[in-house]
């Protein structure tokens, strides 16, 4: 295998994107087998294998481990992403798991089985697809928090150490986020004058200009003045 960009275990801004996949992809399965066959205490054990691998860390996470252990080191490493939307992804995951789990105990195992098919067809969805639930409920709730882009008016150059100037592009970044590498070259196309800031060594900047996810990029006027929202 070629050499990793990130370390699975210590890189946590961040995260091949096939992990999820093959994380899901062991959720859905297994959910499956719990709901087609009665073993509802099945439900119960992913729930807390989420728990555990929320609370402790991804090698506290068995999917996440034969992952990156048995599968990446085969295939090589896949595209990275921001690590936070898959991981509200799964905290989601937990929450209904941990419903289904109290409903089956409680003597309703028709919601437990329907919360338990819920997670086993967005999970599969998901490794199948690329298309994340959660992921998008993540940024929605990012959206609701405030971080827009109308209620961000202006950016300081000047503490950015940016010279101001036409075409001018703020780009807030990752040193090992894939997208934001492929967003900068084609800003760099374009023919714009991009500004990166990595939020890995500025989370000030990160903080200060409500940066929930990247790669999130701005077009800037000459007076620190946003014009538009590019990406994010």
């Amino acid at each position: 295998m070629s050499e990793r960009q990130a370390d699975p275990y210590r890189d946590l801004a961040v995260i091949d994107s096939r992990a999820p996949r093959f994380n899901q992809a062991v959720i859905g399965l297994v959910a499956l087998l719990a709901v087609t066959t009665g073993l509802w205490p099945l439900l119960a054990l992913l729930a807390l294998q989420l728990w555990v691998g929320l609370s402790l860390g991804r090698r506290w996470c068995l999917p996440c481990v034969a992952y990156f252990e048995w599968v990446q080191p085969r295939f090589g490493e896949g595209p990275l992403e921001d690590a936070r939307p898959p991981r509200f992804a799964n905290v989601l995951g937990a929450v209904f798991l941990t419903v289904a789990t109290a409903a089956h105990l409680a003597g309703i195992p028709r919601l437990g089985s329907a919360l338990g098919l819920a997670v086993s067809g967005l999970a599969l969805l998901a490794s199948a697809t690329g298309f994340c639930a959660g992921c998008h409920v993540y940024r929605m709730v990012a959206v609701a928090k405030g971080i827009r882009a109308r209620l961000l008016e202006r950016i300081d150059l000047q503490e950015l150490g940016a010279a101001p100037g036409p075409g001018l592009v703020v780009q807030f970044t990752h040193p090992l986020c894939a997208d934001c590498q492929a967003l900068s070259r084609r800003l760099s196309i374009e023919g714009r004058r991009v500004v990166l800031v990595d939020v890995s060594r500025r989370p000030d900047l990160a903080r200060k200009y409500g940066v929930a996810v990247v790669p999130l990029a701005y077009a800037v006027g000459v007076d620190g003045r946003i014009g538009a929202r590019l990406r994010g």
